[in-house]
Formats: structure tokens, sequence, C-alpha cells
């Protein structure tokens, strides 16, 4: 039994979204220190590049003609700015119009396509450097041509700085997501609230409270116990059927067995053969009645379940009918006047369950047989809504009944009976959406059940 109440072990609300947000967080931050990384570089990149194009612009600046030869006077502030990174080295030259180097580091790399301003990367005694070349034009009447400027350093600086940049920033995201972290946690602690709220309210609730819960709750959760409220609201009519049902029973069946049990007892003491065969018969009549009785009382119990557990199908509502005219074919035969069945050409499609419309339907029309006036007519209405009826010459019940068609038992009823055929019609109307109408004419009563058409 322990086996059939325990309950698979999961992940809870908490451990997944904090999962989902670590998740999230893991992503994120990959991502973004990747492009830190990459934003370190182009920044450090950029930074470094206009120091290069400084320092080459202040060595262009400073060369002059003298006569027809080009003379370079470094100056020192062009290495200043460069100096700022003492751990990486600087290389210079420059180069005259026929590629002779005027003065400067021999070994120093040229650029694959000279521009006015070119960058590339190249090597500085086995260490990665960066170099820019700067071209300037000279058109002097001693001295016409071209003076190329290269200067080059290597790359230590500019890695410390992008490591720099980066860290900075996973510093940030590391704050950012601790914040975020905290902020949901705190932001699912307020959102999950209302769930042990509704917990402990279920808890200290009584067994047989079905009563719909009303607990403030977020509009996710609020579907949840709209879903479980609905859930009570079924439970709780099948279990007002089942005390009904039982109420009935014990009411009802209490005084027609009392009276067969003492009508067998008095059939066995007596000696006269005629008197004890009425007995007999007086005795099969209240069992017929019993078994009657009994039947709709079941048939009553059956329709209030399958209202809630039945599913819904096209049905033909003609083929109502004739189910219910063939099942009280027995009566018909025995009733002074035929019944007619009155049906239109076209269907009349709705949608519900067959079972629980027929047992309807066979009640309207017994009730009609047993305490109507003959003709008795059943048959379809294809109006606004589609319409199962049956009409009888007679009064109809009493104005206690037609007020509310769901009274059973009551006592003042014409002709006897326990009303239940009635109770069913308008159990299985009003588990479809229906009603039940009656009213009186010049002709006689009708009573039609209503229901709403199946639209495809």
């Amino acid at each position: 039994m322990a086996r059939l109440f325990r309950q698979s072990r999961t992940l809870s609300l908490k451990s997944r979204v904090a999962l989902a947000m670590a998740t999230v967080l893991l992503v994120g931050g990959v991502v973004v220190l990747v492009a830190a990384l990459a934003y370190g570089r182009q920044a450090a990149r950029e930074a470094y590049d206009r120091l290069l194009v400084g320092a080459a612009t202040d060595i262009a600046e400073s060369i002059t003609i003298q006569g027809s030869a080009a003379l370079v006077d470094v100056p020192v502030s062009a290495f200043e700015l460069l100096a700022l990174a003492p751990d990486d080295r600087i290389v210079y030259r420059v180069l005259g119009p026929d590629g002779e180097t005027l003065t400067g580091y021999d070994a120093a790399p040229l650029p694959e396509k000279a521009g006015a301003i070119s960058f590339y990367d190249s090597e500085f005694s086995g260490e990665a450097a960066r170099y820019v070349s700067l071209t300037r034009r000279f058109a002097e009447r001693s001295f016409s041509g071209s003076v190329q400027v290269i200067v080059g350093q290597t790359v230590q600086a500019r890695r410390q700085l992008a490591r720099d940049i980066a860290q900075n920033a996973l510093l940030v995201l590391g704050a950012a997501g601790a914040a975020m972290a905290l902020f949901a946690w705190l932001v699912m602690q307020s959102a999950l609230r209302p769930l042990p709220r509704i917990g402990e309210a279920l808890r200290r609730r009584d067994p047989t409270d079905l009563t719909p819960i009303d607990q403030p709750a977020p509009a996710e959760i609020a579907a949840l116990i709209q879903s479980l409220n609905g859930f009570m609201t079924r439970l709780d009519r099948q279990m007002t059927s089942n005390r009904h049902l039982i109420g009935d029973a014990a009411h009802q069946l209490r005084t027609p067995v009392a009276a067969i049990r003492a009508h067998a007892q008095l059939a066995a003491e007596e000696p006269d053969f005629e008197r004890r065969a009425k007995m007999v018969q007086r005795i099969h009549e209240r069992a017929v009645d019993l078994s009657h009785l009994l039947d709709q009382m079941l048939n009553h119990a059956m329709i209030i379940h399958r209202a809630d557990t039945a599913p819904r199908d096209p049905v033909d509502l003609r083929d109502v009918a004739v189910e219910a005219f063939e099942a009280n074919e027995p009566n018909v035969l025995a009733s002074p006047n035929a019944v007619s069945l009155v049906l239109p050409d076209e269907p009349v499609a709705i949608r519900g369950d067959m079972l629980s419309l027929a047992e309807a339907a066979k009640n309207l029309l017994a009730n009609a047989l047993s305490h109507g006036r003959p003709p008795v007519r059943i048959g379809i209405r294809n109006g606004g809504q589609a319409e199962l009826w049956v009409r009888d010459c007679g009064e109809g019940p009493p104005a206690s009944i037609r007020i509310d068609p769901a009274v059973r038992f009551a006592g003042d009823r014409a002709g006897g009976g326990s009303g239940l055929g009635l109770a069913i019609a308008h159990a299985v109307a009003d588990s479809h959406g229906g009603a039940i109408r009656m009213r009186t004419d010049d002709e006689g009563f009708e009573i039609a059940m209503t229901l709403p058409k199946d639209t495809p």
C-alpha cells in the first residue's frame, strides 16, 4: 500500500529555477568573457597603434632637406609615450626614396604593401611586435621622392592591457551575476510563496470539505487552483449523488420492502386459497414497483456519474427519440392509443452522451404513458436549439414540479410515482448545457428537453 502513495522524487521548483539561472549566468559569462577579451585586445591595439603613429609622425616631421639629401634628427619626444611600456622594446627605421636606410635598425621588416599609413605584425629579436609604416612625400628642387618611417614595438604591454580589461569586465560580470542571482532568488521566493499557503490550507481542511479554495495567487498558480477547484466540484457532486442515493434508498426502499415482507407473512399463514392468491398477486405488484424504483434510482446515480466522466460525441437527436420509442414499446402497445413518432427529415446534430440522452427520453415518454392522457406523441424539433419533446392530452404535473423539475419523491404527484424520471431528465439536460421546458395549451401538456446544437 505504501507504494501507491510513494511520491516520485524530482527536482523542486527552486532547484530548477536555480539550475536554469546558473546555466544562463554561466553561458552568459562565457559569452561576455570572450567578448571582453576580444574588446580588450581591440582596445589595447588601437591605443598602442595611436602611440606608434604619434612616434612615426614625430620622426617624419623631424626630417629636413639639405642640399640633395634628407637629414633625420630623431626627437626624444617620439619615444616618450612608447617608453610608458618599460618591458617592451622599440625599433625604428627611416628609408630614403631609393630604399636605402637613412637611420635606424636595418633589420626592421618592411610592410608587404606600403601606403600613407600601414600597420602590420612581425617579429623583433624573436618576439612578437607591432609595426607602423608612415610615408612622407617631398617635392623640393634638389630632392623629390618619398621617405618611409617605420616604428615598431613589442606587444607585452598590449597583452597586459587586454588582460586587465578582461579581468575588470569579469569582475563586473561576477558582481552583476551575483546581484542577478540574489534578485532572482528573492523573486522566486515571492512567486512560490502562495504554494505553501495553499498546501497548508488544504492540510487544515476537514476531509469532507470540498468547497473551492479561495487563496490569492499569481496567474500561473491561479490556473492550478482553478483546476483543483473544478476537480473538487466534480468530486463533491459525485459524493453528493452517492449520499442522495444512499438516503433515497434508505427512505424509499424501507416501506415497500416491509410491505412485501408483511404480505408474504400473511400469505404464508392464509388458509384460504383465493385470498392467498390475491396476496401473492399483491406481493408481485409491490415487487414490480420496487424493481422499477430501484432501477430508476440506479439510473439516476449512473446519470450523475456519467455527467463528469462520459465523453461527448456527435449524436443525431432523432436516434435518441427512436431508441426511447422502441424501449417503451411494451407500454406503447398496452396503451389505449398508439404513440406517434414525429421526426424531421434532416439530422438534428448535438454533442452529448447517447446513453444518458436515451435514458432521459425514455423517462419522459414513460411519464407521459403512465401519468398523461392519450394520445401521446414524441418528436424532435429543429429550431434555434434542438428539442426532444413529449406531448399528451392531459393537464400535466402540479405547479410545484413545474417550478423545480429536479424535485424527487413528492407526495402530491398525480397518479403516484417517485418523480425520479423527471429528475433524471433534468440532470441529463443540465449536464448537456440544456434545460427542461414545460407548457400547457389547448391541445394538452408538452414537456421538452432543449439542448444546444453541435456546431461543426
